[in-house]
């Protein structure tokens, strides 16, 4: 697939706020592997809990392993992971024997950690002769924390899962604000590769929604905003696919004027 400029947007909470938008290319193949033990140092980190009102049971209540990392998995998104930490192997060999699901949430040294994740799912595994791990993971539910259970050896929490509740107020044809969404998609690819010299502005731009259905796509379009985490967070967190996409959407636009302005530089100075 073609590359995608790193996106960076800020979340419109104020009028001063702006988007800041780099578009340094960037391939959406999956990331190279974390190494666990870059946890280590950093602070403890602490985990935000907030009160929110659902209409779950006891029954629907699951308990989950919770890895807090730098970064936001998607329901349908690949991580690969390389784990050497001795808590963490401790955790592998117990899902290994299991049921191959952790929680994954995103985590940093100044805001803490989230409570709204994605669960990861083992799909491949090498065991190396020193009990290091490589993983290949996938995106599966997205859930919110209740409660801990646990901190140690590493986090356990029960949690409840997540689906979209479309508002049943308003009616949106989420198949064509789909095909919008990846229209402008091709246009920031399209324009970004001819600013960095790597293909022709006219070059047509493959294939990018591949038959997906809205909100899965907007899950994948979610995860390309690499460089973004804080607003990938709050794309996670959206539980409508309307509005998840026409936030989609307009970061995507803001990027395509941004280019738009600094391939208007580059014609009339070649050299800058």
């Amino acid at each position: 697939m073609a590359a995608l400029p790193q996106i960076l947007h800020s979340p419109p909470c104020s009028s001063s706020t702006s988007s800041l938008i780099a578009y340094l290319n960037r391939s959406p193949h999956p990331p190279p592997y974390f190494h666990f033990s870059d946890l280590r140092r950093r602070r403890p980190i602490s985990l935000r809990c907030h009160s929110h009102h659902t209409n779950s049971s006891d029954d629907d209540l699951v308990e989950l392993p919770i890895f807090p990392l730098p970064l936001v998995l998607f329901p349908g998104a690949i991580l690969p992971l390389q784990i050497f930490e001795f808590r963490y192997r401790m955790m592998m060999h117990t899902l290994l024997q299991a049921d191959l699901r952790f929680g994954v949430i995103y985590a940093d040294s100044s805001t803490g950690a989230t409570d709204v994740g994605c669960v990861g799912e083992i799909i491949k595994h090498e065991r190396l002769v020193d009990d290091r791990f490589f993983l290949i993971c996938k995106g599966q539910e997205r859930f919110r924390i209740t409660k801990l259970v646990r901190t140690k050896p590493y986090l356990v929490a029960q949690v409840v899962w997540l689906e979209d509740r479309p508002d049943p107020e308003t009616e949106h044809d989420l198949d064509s604000l789909a095909n919008e969404v990846e229209s402008y998609m091709k246009d920031v690819i399209r324009l970004s590769n001819r600013l960095n010299g790597k293909s022709s502005e006219k070059e047509t731009v493959q294939d990018i929604r591949r038959n997906l259905f809205p909100t899965p796509f907007s899950f994948f379009v979610a995860s390309t905003f690499e460089g973004a985490p804080r607003e990938q967070q709050a794309l996670l967190e959206l539980v409508d696919t309307a509005k998840r996409l026409k936030r989609e959407k307009e970061t995507l636009r803001n990027t395509l004027n941004y280019l738009s302005a600094a391939s208007a530089v580059k014609d009339v100075f070649p050299s800058s």
